[in-house]
């Protein structure tokens, strides 16, 4: 590695230990979904593998690993849980109304696209069909009641089903967050417990997925992020773009894994989580706050969740494969996806 890239990657390192003020400011350009703010071309070639994947990555993907096991390793200590019980006390309130705040910030969500008009879920995916913003609206309506609050689930899944065939399988691909509240407001409305999962585990589950391959794409088109960071060249930090994007996706990706992951590990990560989506509102303003409501209410619920589980030495140990293994499967899902649905497979990159 340059001696100036090395000097980059130490600016940005303090960031992937997963805690502090670096986290807030050295990403918030990041989390401010690039689509929003700037142009995209979703057909467009992606980064080659060969340049995603160089030793800057390998450097960055290292210290995530390390901080990922430094958080398994406290947890089955006396350290890990006083912490539990210190979040237990000071999420009380949220989890005990987490439908409640769910239901409440879904509706602000839904009333908010109806007042902006033209708009399916999220602020790119833009509509002339007039009876969108007011389906919506009605979405809303129904999460006054909790009778009434599966038809806004199922409204969810039309909506997004709507979304799909006007824009494509592949650019929705960034939103599942919105499949996992509607199967969440389903089965919480009526009671049901499928395969014994919690409706909050299913929600988290799409959480970490959005999160997870909203990463690959910070890799594979950091161009987007161009114009942002060009406004704002202070949220680098001093390392270039290029390795700032790469950062930027490496904490992303590590935070969301977090998710699945341990009770404290993953109520950590979904505290940064929630306060990264929450200080880039500062930064971008109403319609980031109206397009990151529902998955800061998801991360609020996953970080009152009070749900113990043994934690055994494994679990330490496998953290490094699992975690391997999630980024490989999503870094094949994406390129591979992307060459199958806009270039053929005799497109997708080889390392």
């Amino acid at each position: 590695m340059p001696t100036s890239n090395k000097k980059s990657a130490l600016a940005v390192a303090p960031a992937l230990g997963l805690t502090g003020p670096l986290i807030l400011a050295g990403t918030n350009a990041a989390e401010a979904h690039v689509k929003w703010f700037c142009a995209f071309d979703v057909a467009g070639q992606p980064q080659g593998l060969e340049q995603v994947l160089c030793l800057d990555f390998e450097w960055l993907t290292g210290l995530a690993l390390l901080c990922l096991m430094f958080g398994c390793l406290a947890e089955g200590t006396p350290l890990g849980g006083a912490l539990l019980n210190a979040l237990d006390r000071v999420t009380t309130r949220i989890r005990t109304d987490t439908e409640l705040l769910v239901r409440a910030t879904l509706g602000f969500f839904l009333v908010s696209l109806f007042v902006l008009g033209g708009i399916i879920l999220t602020p790119e995916l833009k509509t002339d069909v007039a009876w969108i913003p007011w389906f919506q609206l009605a979405l809303a309506g129904c999460l006054i009641w909790r009778r009434t609050m599966p038809i806004t689930g199922l409204g969810l899944v039309f909506l997004f089903s709507y979304a799909t065939a006007q824009y494509g399988l592949f650019h929705l691909a960034d939103y599942p967050i919105f499949l996992g509240i509607a199967v969440y407001l389903i089965v919480q409305g009526l009671d049901l417990k499928p395969f014994d999962i919690r409706p909050l585990d299913l929600v988290r589950w799409s959480a970490a997925v959005t999160l997870m391959w909203a990463s690959i794409e910070k890799w594979a088109y950091p161009e987007w992020s161009a114009p942002l960071l060009a406004a704002k060249p202070q949220m680098t930090m001093g390392a270039t773009p290029e390795l700032f994007m790469q950062a930027a996706g490496v904490i992303e990706f590590t935070l969301a894994f977090a998710l699945i992951w341990t009770p404290l590990v993953r109520r950590c990560a979904a505290i940064i989580l929630a306060a990264i989506f929450v200080s880039a509102i500062v930064e971008f303003g109403k319609v980031d706050a109206i397009g990151h409501s529902g998955i800061i209410v998801v991360l609020l619920a996953i970080a009152a969740d009070d749900v113990r589980v043994r934690v055994r030495a494994r679990q330490v140990l496998l953290a490094p494969a699992w975690y391997g293994a999630a980024l490989a499967a999503f870094l094949f899902l994406y390129y591979a996806g992307h060459a199958a649905l806009f270039g053929g497979l005799g497109t997708l990159p080889v390392i």
